[in-house]
């Protein structure tokens, strides 16, 4: 196909001329990408008009958490038709070794990167029983993965990254033991996550909703830290890290938190 097209629009021109030219494909290749979309998008349209385009990315399948979705838009708009050709998928291939459900599953493509909206779109999935795909990156992977615990309980999950290439490594467990790993590994390069959905039939627990509290003007009394904090230990965190969470969400000093943390610790003594 690349061979046949008169041009071949390219997420990165110098990753697609090693493949093209590994297989000595001569085509015209131009760049198209999120800071140029705009002005190729026309100027494809146009190429369009008098003979096929080819459209390709880095890495996975174009159209997927890449802007080729818009010029596959503007396609359907201007009544040129779009073949797919199947090739890699992150999500589908990490969904593929997982070993999680793959019957029914939905994908929530990159996470917010803000903790407050990233944690509130976990809570309107917290009760769905599908298996649920989503992309992190690297310095946000560890923060991710307490999120989810906290919200979603200690789930089996796999985290996948470099899939299909050299370095491929997917690792399976659960929420807890990925987060003992990375608090050691360093994560590195893009990751693709599968979370195992919410049990069929398991009870509905009151899991703590980590979204910032409704009165800002009003700081958070201690009966509201402690409950927090008991929800967490419940779920089987550490004071540390228990405390950490609670202090990011409700803007207060982790030390002050601890303390929190520490007299429940001595009240349970005492019981």
């Amino acid at each position: 196909m690349l061979r046949e097209v008169g041009l071949i629009a390219a997420e990165d021109t110098r990753h697609t001329r090693t493949l093209l030219e590994r297989y000595q494909i001569a085509t015209p290749c131009i760049s198209y990408h999120e800071h140029n979309k705009l002005v190729r998008r026309e100027e494809i349209l146009m190429t369009l008009a008098s003979t096929d385009v080819a459209l390709v990315s880095d890495a996975g399948t174009p159209g997927v958490a890449d802007p080729g979705f818009e010029l596959v838009v503007a396609c359907v708009e201007a009544g040129i038709p779009v073949s797919p050709i199947p090739g890699p998928s992150a999500p589908i291939a990490a969904l593929i070794a997982s070993g999680l459900p793959s019957d029914r599953f939905t994908s929530l493509g990159f996470l917010p990167r803000h903790g407050a909206e990233r944690r509130a779109l976990l809570g309107e999935m917290a009760e769905l029983t599908m298996t649920l795909i989503c992309f992190e990156a690297p310095h946000r992977l560890l923060e991710t993965l307490e999120d989810m615990r906290a919200i979603l309980g200690d789930r089996q999950v796999a985290v996948a990254n470099d899939l299909t290439k050299r370095f491929e490594e997917i690792r399976r467990g659960s929420l807890t033991e990925l987060l003992s790993h990375f608090s050691v590994r360093q994560p590195r390069g893009e990751y693709t996550l599968v979370i195992a959905g919410r049990a069929a039939g398991e009870r509905k627990r009151d899991r703590l909703r980590l979204t910032a509290p409704a009165d800002r003007t009003a700081p958070p009394d201690r009966a509201e830290i402690a409950r927090r904090l008991r929800l967490l230990r419940d779920e089987g965190y550490a004071g540390s890290m228990a405390a950490r969470i609670v202090a990011r969400e409700l803007d207060l000093q982790k030390g002050d938190v601890y303390q929190v943390w520490l007299s429940l610790e001595t009240d349970r003594d005492e019981e």
